[in-house]
């Protein structure tokens, strides 16, 4: 990053010798002198005075002197941030953020398996989620971003070529609108669904969510059951705009500030955990290692 011309300059100047300089730096005397002179040439400056007492630095190698020393140190303190800078790198996980994929829930786990590999740093890459998003990260993770927390199940894994390390069973939940006649309720009967439009997603995204749809069908068919997508801001926008109810998780608590999520009287949960490449980095199996050693994971 410098001229090593100028390592030699320095050392010269300290010991005001070529003989002594040629010691500490494990070269001939000669070699000395043929770099002194080579730096002298080429800046077009005399650096030394060569006296029967040794060397002494002129004006102008007085001030190079001092900017060189500088110069060096501040090389050398550059090279170690950009090694420091290369190793921070090496042990950060990025982990893909959306409304719909949150990363509090996963960072309170984290903050207990942290302890164990303290030199693993998240960093949240943020994404928008629609359809041809989310299919794209999930299918590449490991490219962009390594992990994505999220819920799941085997359908969804196989389906978008990923893996997945279940954390919780997040219970299934409805989403209603601050104005909506079940708003204050603390928990709702599935009798309360009766008469009303419930946004459900469509048959084949999840074996969870389709054993809950048949159970509606088999038996509460007063539940109008409307098909959608995918889950984006849209949907949420849609259950609050036009009063209908939308089929959530606990997690999506903090998605739309409009919205209230309620629990039901019903034994329907769902997967929810980290997607993560079939063939992780070594550093995202030591991720997801920590995170089991806390007892929280269980890989599907």
């Amino acid at each position: 990053m410098y001229n090593t011309q100028l390592e030699t300059f320095i050392v010269v100047a300290d010991l005001g010798s070529f003989n002594k300089a040629a010691e500490t730096l494990y070269i001939t005397p000669p070699a000395v002198t043929k770099q002194i002179n080579l730096l002298e040439n080429d800046l077009g400056l005399q650096l030394f005075v060569r006296t029967h007492r040794g060397l002494i630095l002129t004006e102008a190698g007085k001030s190079l002197y001092k900017d060189a020393k500088y110069i060096i140190q501040y090389c050398k303190e550059s090279v170690e941030r950009a090694k420091k800078a290369m190793q921070e790198k090496d042990y950060v996980i990025r982990l893909g953020t959306s409304p719909m994929t949150p990363a509090e829930p996963l960072m309170e786990v984290w903050n207990r398996a942290q302890k164990k590999y303290p030199e693993i740093k998240l960093q949240l890459i943020p994404f928008i989620n629609t359809q041809e998003n989310a299919r794209e990260i999930l299918k590449n993770l490991g490219s962009n971003i390594d992990i994505v927390a999220g819920i799941f199940d085997d359908t969804m894994l196989k389906l978008r070529q990923c893996a997945g390390l279940e954390l919780s069973r997040q219970p299934i939940c409805c989403a209603v609108s601050a104005n909506h006649r079940l708003a204050e309720k603390k928990r709702l009967s599935v009798q309360d669904l009766y008469g009303e439009n419930f946004l459900m997603m469509h048959r084949g995204w999840s074996n969870y969510v389709d054993d809950l749809r048949d159970h509606i069908w088999k038996n509460h068919p007063q539940i109008h059951v409307v098909d959608f997508d995918i889950y984006s801001v849209d949907i949420f926008n849609r259950c609050e705009n036009s009063n209908d109810i939308l089929m959530v998780v606990e997690n999506w608590k903090n998605v739309h500030p409009l919205l209230r999520v309620i629990p039901v009287d019903w034994n329907y949960t769902i997967p929810y955990g980290i997607l993560y490449s079939p063939d992780p980095s070594g550093l995202v199996k030591r991720f997801l290692e920590a995170i089991m050693d806390t007892g929280t994971g269980k890989k599907s």
